[in-house]
């Protein structure tokens, strides 16, 4: 393979590397998760996504931009129960923090995959 292959895997992003750095020395939090988690999509990694942004949403049940990136790492990797689950925990927070434009959009994200899952 070629670097210029589309079939090649994507060479680490210098941010990826820089927060996977700060992960093994012991910084850890919900923010590190997401920003991880949010560099492997960047580079069409969804498979690689759901872990850390999966432990974004552990360690920060608020956290609502984790949700819906979460939400979607997991319809993207053909898990599109679980990503309704999580898109429905991720409405109920932005709801109870106000942020109508989350809500929104997680709702119109959950209602395709509702219909893609046959009306669930």
């Amino acid at each position: 393979m070629t670097p210029t292959d589309p079939a090649a895997p994507a060479a680490k992003s210098a941010a990826l590397a820089s927060f996977e750095r700060m992960l093994a020395a012991g910084r850890d939090s919900a923010l590190l998760r997401f920003s991880i988690g949010n560099e492997h999509v960047k580079a069409g990694d969804w498979a690689s996504a759901a872990a850390p942004l999966a432990a974004a949403v552990a360690m920060d049940p608020q956290f609502t931009a984790a949700w819906k990136l979460y939400a979607r790492a997991l319809q993207e990797t053909g898990r599109p129960a679980e990503a309704l689950a999580a898109y429905r925990t991720g409405i109920d927070v932005a709801r109870r923090k106000g942020d109508r434009q989350a809500e929104k959009e997680m709702a119109v994200f959950a209602r395709r995959v509702e219909r893609a899952l046959g009306g669930t």
